[in-house]
């Protein structure tokens, strides 16, 4: 079941929020909505991208440079929603400069 918190609610509320609410959640719009856990098909697919960007990372030399982190929230350039993407290839360089990244893995200018 898929549960939807009604009250619009900033960026910021939402990160301050989401150690406290359990579950996996998203801001859409505003909106907090709890999302599902991935089941198998979604993970396997998920799994089988993630080996073939790990090989291309490598291929084309960039080990060490671009990375994919485990866990990350992304902030929309509209600022009014965050995602917890499945996957994200993230260039070390550029994720130095965010600000919350080491301490919240947060990713909102990149």
């Amino acid at each position: 079941m898929i549960k939807t918190l009604t009250k619009p609610i900033t960026f910021d509320d939402f990160i301050a929020q989401y150690p406290n609410v359990g579950g996996r959640y998203e801001l859409h719009d505003g909106i907090m909505v709890e999302m599902p856990k991935p089941k198998g098909q979604h993970s396997t697919v998920t799994g089988f991208l993630m080996e073939e960007l790990i090989l291309t990372i490598i291929q084309m030399g960039k080990r060490g440079i671009w990375t994919i982190p485990r866990e990350s929230i992304a902030k929309s350039s509209n600022g009014k929603s965050g995602y917890e993407p499945d996957i994200i290839v993230i260039d070390q360089e550029v994720i130095g400069t965010e600000p919350r990244w080491a301490s919240e893995s947060i990713i909102e200018r990149a």
